[in-house]
C-alpha cells in the first residue's frame, strides 16, 4: 500500500536537501532510484530531466518533480531500462539498506551515469528491518557506511566524501531542540575505466 509520509526527520531531509543544491545544476539529468511520492530535490531548481524509479506507481505518480518513472523490483531484476551514459547524477534516499544484490545495482549505475559524474547514497539509522538483508541489520552505524563505501570501490567507483552528522529538529514551539535522524551520505564519483559488466 502506497505510504504518504516521511520516513525521515525533517531535519534530514532539510539536510539532504542542501547538499543536493550544492551538487546538482540545472541542466542536468537527474536519476531518483528507489524514490517514492518525494524527492528531497532543491525546490527552486527545474532541472533537465528527473527520471524515478521505485515500487509503488501510486506514489511515484504523486510526486510532482519526476518527470517520468518506471516500476521494477531492483532484487529480482538489476538490469536498468536506460541507456549508457546518459544520466549526470544518481541518488538513493533510504534505500540501499534494501538491495539483496548492491553489486549490480551499482555496476548497471556506472554504466548508465556519466563518466566521472556523481551517485549521491544517502541513509539514516532506520530501517522497516524485515526488508533488509542480515549484513544491514546486524551491523553499526559505522559498519553500514563501510559496507557501501566497499561495494562501490570494489565496482569502480572512487569515494570522494563522506557525510557522518547529527540532526536536529526543532520542537513545536520552535524555541528547543530535538534529536533527528542521523545523516549518512556516501559521494562516489563514477570510473568508467573501471566499469564492469554484469
Amino acid at each position: 500500500q502506497p505510504r504518504y509520509v516521511h520516513h525521515l526527520s525533517s531535519s534530514f531531509r532539510n539536510r539532504l536537501t542542501n547538499l543536493y543544491k550544492e551538487h546538482l545544476l540545472s541542466h542536468y539529468v537527474v536519476l531518483d532510484l528507489m524514490s517514492s511520492w518525494v524527492s528531497h530535490l532543491p525546490p527552486n531548481i527545474k532541472f533537465k530531466k528527473v527520471i524515478g524509479h521505485g515500487l509503488n506507481e501510486s506514489e511515484l505518480a504523486s510526486n510532482t518533480r519526476l518527470d517520468n518513472f518506471w516500476i521494477q523490483d531492483l532484487n529480482i531484476n538489476q538490469n536498468l531500462p536506460i541507456e549508457d551514459s546518459f544520466v549526470d547524477v544518481g541518488l538513493i534516499v533510504a534505500g540501499w539498506q534494501y538491495l539483496q544484490y548492491p553489486e549490480k545495482v551499482t555496476i548497471e549505475l556506472s554504466r548508465i551515469i556519466k563518466s566521472n559524474s556523481l551517485l549521491i547514497i544517502s541513509f539514516t539509522n532506520r530501517a522497516f528491518w524485515t526488508k533488509s538483508p542480515n549484513i544491514w541489520v546486524n551491523s553499526s552505524d559505522d559498519d553500514r557506511i563501510e559496507y557501501v563505501k566497499n561495494v562501490l570501490s570494489q565496482n569502480g567507483w572512487y569515494i570522494e566524501k563522506i557525510f557522518n552528522e547529527r540532526t536536529n529538529d526543532r520542537t513545536i514551539f520552535g524555541f528547543t531542540y530535538s534529536e533527528g535522524d542521523p545523516f549518512f551520505s556516501i559521494l562516489a564519483r563514477n570510473n568508467k575505466s573501471n566499469y564492469l559488466t554484469i
